[in-house]
């Protein structure tokens, strides 16, 4: 946050996992996974996925880190990285909608049979139940920031990227993510 305006960072990723390599098959996007974060740290973000990073089926609202969990267990594993401006009212809004879902986490599942729904074109509503594209999108049209005007049970990670505003900060191996983080920082510290 700087000068009044705020900032949420949308992250994109493929870990490897076999419902990663899945989803990929039927999706047209390079990365098949969605969570939204409140900083660049990336040590907290948001999304439907693995409650136990080792056991697949075991799905649900989680607090995710770039640096732990399947994204540890996955090394290989890429993403992109965008940055949205919003209002203030905006991100507090979605921070509220975080904490909410955080405290009430248990009431929640992963949405495996809306999968199905999406590869049919068929939507399939279920109550408390989220895949990561589905739940990220419910927040960003509840906020005004995206609409693309789909039933949220449809929306896939690549409909998420037509957000025009975003600002692409970083793409490439998870891994490599802090190694660039701080080198960018080092170049900026050096031109002051």
């Amino acid at each position: 946050m700087q000068n009044d305006v705020y900032y949420i960072y949308l992250v994109f990723s493929k870990t490897g996992t076999w419902l990663s390599r899945a989803l990929k098959y039927f999706q047209p996007a390079k990365y098949v996974h969605t969570s939204i974060g409140f900083d660049d740290r990336f040590d907290e973000m948001y999304s439907f996925g693995r409650t136990r990073p080792r056991n697949p089926f075991s799905g649900g609202f989680v607090k995710e880190s770039l640096y732990e969990g399947v994204y540890k267990n996955n090394p290989s594993s890429a993403c992109q990285i965008f940055r949205v401006p919003v209002t203030k009212e905006q991100f507090e809004g979605l921070k509220a909608d975080i904490e909410y879902f955080y405290k009430h986490k248990n009431q929640y599942r992963y949405n495996f049979i809306g999968l199905f729904g999406v590869w049919f074109n068929r939507p399939i509503y279920r109550k408390n139940h989220y895949f990561c594209s589905q739940f990220v999108y419910v927040l960003l049209r509840r906020h005004h920031i995206l609409d693309v005007g789909k039933t949220p049970e449809l929306v896939q990670t690549v409909d998420l990227m037509t957000l025009e505003n975003k600002k692409l900060i970083y793409e490439g191996l998870i891994v490599d993510y802090p190694k660039k983080k701080n080198h960018f920082n080092q170049m900026a510290q050096n031109k002051s």
